[in-house]
């Protein structure tokens, strides 16, 4: 469970400038506003970790962009239509990264890396490939239904989607990384499990 968390907490704070620009949209629809913010949280959150002598991610830069570039299109836009297909955009562009291989390593503690970097390999494209029907399903609603109904469908697809995803990617990594560890000779796992701290006698 405390992987888990790790793994969300880093996830969110890599994607925290999109949220926080998609969130004030959608509660004031006011463009201007939650662009403004938006992009001095993503500034603000990458000049801290650049003080602080920290490596900034992919996910990072790519979060801070995304917020530039939708925020600046809608404001010369004024086009509702865009507003509704641009999280297509956004999905399609997040898939491409994440098509890179071992991206998702970032959010993996150290045991995981030695253990299962064949699984995250595949939980990384799984991942991809929810970002690409994601556009679709997207892009689909928007140009078949109002504004009304891809306000209620897209938010409730776009959570329950991830959280599949996350949770079975997690709980894979979980099961086949205690199995393997288990199958080890002692004294690899031992040496194994001391990557994570935990005593020989320690399940996975």
């Amino acid at each position: 469970m405390k992987d888990f968390l790790n793994a969300a907490k880093l996830l969110l704070l890599d994607l925290a400038s999109t949220l926080v620009f998609l969130v004030l949209f959608l509660l004031t629809h006011n463009t201007l506003l939650s662009v403004g913010l938006g992009i001095a949280f993503g500034v603000a959150q990458i000049g801290i970790r650049l003080v602080r002598g920290r490596q900034i991610g992919a996910m990072e830069w790519l979060s801070l962009f995304l917020v530039v570039a939708a925020g600046t299109a809608t404001l010369l836009t004024h086009d509702p239509r865009f507003v509704l297909i641009k999280p297509s955009v956004m999905y399609a562009i997040v898939g491409v990264v994440m098509l890179k291989p071992g991206w998702l390593n970032r959010y993996l503690p150290e045991i995981a890396k030695a253990v299962i970097p064949d699984v995250a390999l595949v939980v990384g494209y799984v991942w991809a490939g929810l970002m690409f029907v994601s556009a679709m399903v997207n892009a689909f609603v928007a140009l078949t239904c109002d504004v009304a109904t891809w306000a209620m469908v897209m938010p409730v697809y776009g959570m329950v989607s991830k959280i599949v995803v996350f949770l079975g990617g997690f709980a894979a990594m979980r099961l086949i990384g205690r199995r393997r560890i288990l199958a080890m000779p002692e004294a690899q796992r031992n040496a194994v499990l001391a990557l994570d701290g935990r005593a020989a006698t320690a399940s996975p």
